[in-house]
């Protein structure tokens, strides 16, 4: 019998509509402002697609896990998991003291390996109980649900680490250890990017379907680099009927400086012509004005280093109907050559099938890495 711990954070992702960068301590006010669930949901997936690759094993698992919103509330009616075994009940309101206390439960019951929906966050809570447990090196797969996810452990998506738990079922993978880091969120909120190295989890190791950790990329030695893409931008897309949707990230907001546009680093700008119409905007903000524009559209996004995410990391306020209206053949990837050498290919996930299958059926896209020099990068959509 393999007995896996199922642990779900409810409240992560929740302000990343809303342009939050997080949602330490914001929950609530998420929720006040019409935040949808998106921690529960995407477990969901996880689960529906794990059993479709399981059927006809199930019978030898056994899913240990709360009852309530920290668990059972996600798991779908209708399919064969295997045994659920509730260990623990969770409030409507949780806190990381509720995950670390579904921890310490799952633990003294005995598991093999824990899946968990959450963020770097949650992650830190997890990793820290498992060291308080003297129990470190306790396989994880993060099923990622939060905004950011700069640690290793998470796979790519929901169906991803549903291929990832498959595979180490079967014995396909091995274990192996990586980084667990996490953002200051309240200097994160004031445009300061400060990640820290907390410790080291245990994950099965997939590069295929396993995220891998963030790394920056130090830009400082490629000013020419990005005058150039500044002037290229400038001279090409920078036009009175051209609406510009600025992707957040170091790299973006140098080019915007040499152009004259002052963006924030981590949310979403949007300028029209020669000046900036919106700033740190939300999802609502966004489709705001690009419903109130007729002309051209554009979105600028710049792949995170090491792990080559361009959509659904760091940028939840780009929505599959904010997408959808810029329209995917819009989109155009800026990366400087220091970046490229830690991303081989262009991570999409949009959160909505019919969305990523239509990026996954472009298979390649075109990216900025210079003044008029481009090249092409694969999309993968896992």
């Amino acid at each position: 019998m393999i007995r896996l711990g199922l642990v779900v954070n409810p409240d992560a992702g929740l302000g990343g509509k809303l342009g939050l960068k997080g949602s330490d301590g914001k929950a609530n006010f998420a929720r006040s402002m019409g935040a949808d669930d998106r921690s529960g949901p995407r477990i969901t997936t996880f689960l529906n697609y794990f059993s479709s690759l399981h059927k006809a094993d199930s019978s030898d698992i056994s899913w240990i896990t709360s009852e309530g919103r920290m668990g059972t509330e996600w798991i779908p009616s209708g399919i064969n998991l295997g045994e659920i075994r509730i260990i623990h009940k969770s409030q409507r309101e949780t806190s990381s003291n509720d995950t670390k206390e579904v921890i310490r439960k799952i633990i003294d019951y005995g598991v093999d390996l824990i899946v968990y929906a959450g963020g770097d966050g949650t992650t830190r809570d997890i990793v820290a109980e498992l060291i308080e447990l003297n129990n470190p090196k306790l396989p994880l797969i993060g099923v990622p649900t939060g905004v950011k996810m700069y640690s290793g452990s998470f796979a790519a998506s929901p169906k991803a680490a549903a291929e990832v738990l498959s595979a180490w079922i079967r014995g396909d993978l091995l274990v192996a250890s990586t980084e667990v880091l996490d953002l200051d969120e309240e200097r994160y909120r004031d445009g300061e990017w400060m990640v820290r190295h907390y410790a080291e989890a245990y994950t099965p190791s997939s590069p295929r379907w396993m995220q891998g950790s963030k790394q920056r990329v130090e830009v400082s030695s490629e000013e020419e680099i990005i005058e150039g893409l500044a002037e290229h931008i400038r001279e090409t897309l920078v036009k009175e009927d051209t609406m510009i949707i600025w992707g957040s990230g170091g790299t973006l907001q140098s080019i915007g400086e040499y152009i004259g546009f002052n963006l924030t680093t981590l949310g979403i700008d949007i300028s029209l012509g020669r000046s900036i119409v919106g700033s740190d905007l939300d999802e609502k903000g966004i489709l705001k004005l690009l419903k109130s524009h007729s002309g051209k559209f554009i979105a600028l996004l710049s792949p995170m280093g090491g792990q080559g995410f361009l959509i659904g990391r760091g940028n939840l306020q780009l929505s599959h109907t904010v997408i959808s209206k810029i329209g995917i053949d819009n989109i155009l990837g800026v990366v400087t050559p220091a970046k490229l050498l830690t991303v081989r290919k262009l991570r999409i996930e949009t959160g909505d099938e019919d969305l990523d299958s239509k990026f996954a059926s472009k298979k390649y896209m075109k990216v900025l890495q210079g003044y008029r020099t481009t090249r092409i990068l694969p999309i993968a959509v896992d």
